[in-house]
């Protein structure tokens, strides 16, 4: 039965969504099947990185409507995915939502919920609909305080199974105090530490092109390493 996990950050621009697909994909490769959600109302993207923006037909918003059925909104890939709804229609919510993600959950090991920055409407969508949070900052002051506020804002809701991935992380302006360290970010937002991925170009581009990284990156090695936490083994938080 799946694991099921939103991936929300606070603050736009941390490389959530990218997050998202490179962990799916990292896992996929390790042999689980997953299933990626875009939960981003509107302003959806995840279709874009996971390379499969042209063979969107339905979305989840039309499964909740009752116009397509909820294996028909799953385009299959070596990671599955569903689009999130282009508008907002009333009943698109977490509750409802959740009821698509259980008709489909014994066909998956993981699936990630790709929540929209902040904590408004479709942020609790994918809160509501999940039983686990994954948090993803960068080691800036900004972007951590608005993730603790996120996670903050994620356990009034009821979800309290919460860790934390550092993105974009650069050791040597951590050491020059420019950027926050590994400890004062979980310091801030009260969330253990599931892995850390360091700053790399080569994301960057595949963020853009919808092109995976290739398994020597730093970014790849990295998506591996909390891959293989999340499956219960043990694995170094940085190498890097």
């Amino acid at each position: 039965m799946a694991e099921i996990y939103a991936v929300a950050s606070g603050k736009g621009g941390v490389g959530k969504s990218t997050f998202t697909a490179g962990i799916s994909r990292a896992l996929s490769e390790a042999g689980k099947r997953v299933l990626a959600i875009d939960c981003d109302i509107g302003l959806r993207s995840l279709d874009l990185l996971l390379d499969c923006d042209g063979q969107v037909v339905f979305d989840w918003g039309d499964a909740v409507a009752g116009r397509c059925s909820a294996d028909r909104a799953v385009i299959s890939g070596s990671v599955d995915f569903i689009a999130s709804p282009r508008h907002y229609e009333e009943g698109f919510n977490g509750e409802n939502l959740r009821k698509i993600i259980d008709s489909l959950k014994s066909g998956y090991d993981f699936i990630f919920l790709d929540s929209p920055a902040g904590v408004g409407r479709d942020f609790e969508t994918a809160v509501n609909a999940a039983d686990k949070l994954t948090a993803v900052t960068t080691a800036d002051n900004i972007c951590v305080r608005s993730c603790a506020a996120a996670c903050a804002a994620a356990e009034k809701l009821g979800l309290t199974d919460q860790h934390l991935v550092i993105n974009m992380f650069e050791v040597r302006p951590a050491v020059r105090k420019k950027l926050l360290n590994l400890d004062e970010c979980i310091d801030e937002t009260r969330v253990p530490l599931l892995g850390v991925i360091p700053f790399d170009r080569v994301l960057s581009y595949a963020s853009v092109t919808g092109v995976k990284p290739d398994e020597f990156s730093p970014s790849a090695r990295a998506f591996l390493r909390i891959a293989k936490r999340l499956c219960g083994e043990k694995a170094e938080l940085i190498c890097e």
